[in-house]
């Protein structure tokens, strides 16, 4: 196969790009520029896109023997990523940009232009699995595709790849989602003479580069004074914009006075339509169901209860004894999860409850054998309440 290497100036993609190469494929390496600034820095593990990260990669394609370019996707970033983090904030729901710049960027923008350029696959440092696709030879072919987590649980990234879907995960190469831990990729990153082995991981929002996200928030939309309320309207306090508050924050609120019983308080809910930030004990916090829109299904579905073959039309669909999953690394809940694929929608029952939940994460199915299949994915659409006709 023809494959294009998106190559972040991190060890994860040197290294997964090695490994491909290894399997005897032609290869290019690309990394992507997605800031405006191009005189950004990187600090320390804060950061990413930056002028260090294109040299890095540079290093590694050139260590590799490969061609190398540089892409320019900051416009498609921006707008995809960048502004609708603005807007869902601005909403007042709590989005999660890695999830959009994987399904917006790396598997809608960059794939698009591989595919132009007539490369078969994409090769990405993501820690997932996936049966079937480019994976098994026979790139763009959706039709049973499996996605995975990876070996590594501490690293997976199934849960931010889930929304590409299967055909855009298709044309998609992910060779460290059997290795079993990051030490063993910092390794082999060694002894193949990559100067990122010890490169150290990014993490937190890339276009957020001091971890500041109210800052950035307050810069971009400006200060809007508002109540902090109980959930029964008695005003406790106030704000400088509800968009800088999330959905189980406890610091930071800016109450004038203690809750009568002492114990602390968090943000219950954001009010747009009326620029009031709801505080409130933790208890509030609690949900046992979930509605999501957006469906993105990854695996067939059936009749709930049912066992064997199935008319199309025999009832609600989904699964039993499933998992769900509402942050990029939180703990899974035992569901049972009934989905409307015409709809767009989803409802899970908890099994546990889940504190914290907001509208605008994402929640993600996990099913299928050892319980670690991605089975479906939507974004959550505020509090649950349960659908129709048993959907």
């Amino acid at each position: 196969m023809r494959v294009l290497a998106a190559l972040s100036g991190g060890v994860d993609s040197a290294v997964a790009a090695a490994r491909v190469l290894d399997a005897g494929h032609d290869m290019v390496g690309v990394h992507m520029a997605l800031t405006r600034n191009r005189a950004a820095t990187r600090t320390g593990s804060r950061g990413c896109c930056s002028i260090e990260d294109a040299s890095d990669a540079r290093w590694a394609a050139q260590i590799l023997g490969i061609p190398f370019y540089v892409w320019d996707l900051s416009q498609e970033f921006e707008e995809r990523v960048v502004s609708d983090f603005l807007a869902e904030y601005r909403a007042g729901r709590t989005p999660n940009p890695c999830v959009r710049c994987n399904e917006r960027v790396k598997f809608d923008a960059l794939l698009k232009r591989a595919l132009a350029l007539g490369f078969d696959a994409v090769v990405t440092g993501h820690y997932a699995r996936l049966r079937g696709g480019a994976s098994a030879g026979c790139p763009g072919q959706a039709t049973g595709l499996e996605l995975l987590r990876a070996r590594n649980s501490a690293k997976d990234q199934s849960y931010v790849l889930a929304v590409s879907g299967r055909q855009g995960l298709s044309r998609a190469l992910f060779p460290l989602g059997e290795v079993p831990s990051k030490a063993e990729v910092r390794s082999e990153a060694r002894d193949r003479g990559l100067p990122v082995a010890d490169k150290p991981d990014s993490y937190d929002i890339c276009f957020v580069a001091n971890g500041d996200t109210r800052g950035f928030l307050t810069r971009a939309l400006g200060t809007d004074k508002g109540a902090l309320v109980s959930p029964e309207g008695e005003v406790l306090g106030s704000h400088n914009g509800y968009y800088g508050f999330t959905v189980g924050q406890r610091r930071g609120l800016g109450l004038t006075r203690p809750a009568p019983d002492g114990r602390p308080r968090y943000v219950i809910e954001t009010r747009p339509e009326t620029n009031e930030v709801v505080v409130g004990p933790a208890e509030l916090l609690s949900r046992r169901s979930v509605d999501g829109d957006g469906l993105v299904l990854l695996s067939d579905t059936a009749p709930l209860n049912a066992a064997g073959p199935y008319p199309a039309d025999s009832g609600p669909l989904g699964w039993e004894n499933v998992s769900v999953q509402v942050r990029a690394h939180g703990r899974t809940v035992p569901a049972r999860v009934v989905v409307d694929p015409a709809a767009g929608r989803l409802h899970a029952d908890l099994a546990q409850p889940l504190r914290g939940l907001a509208a605008g994460q994402s929640i993600v199915v996990y099913g299928g054998r050892d319980g670690v299949q991605v089975l479906a994915q939507a974004t959550v659409a505020g509090p649950a309440r349960p659908p129709a006709n048993g959907m």
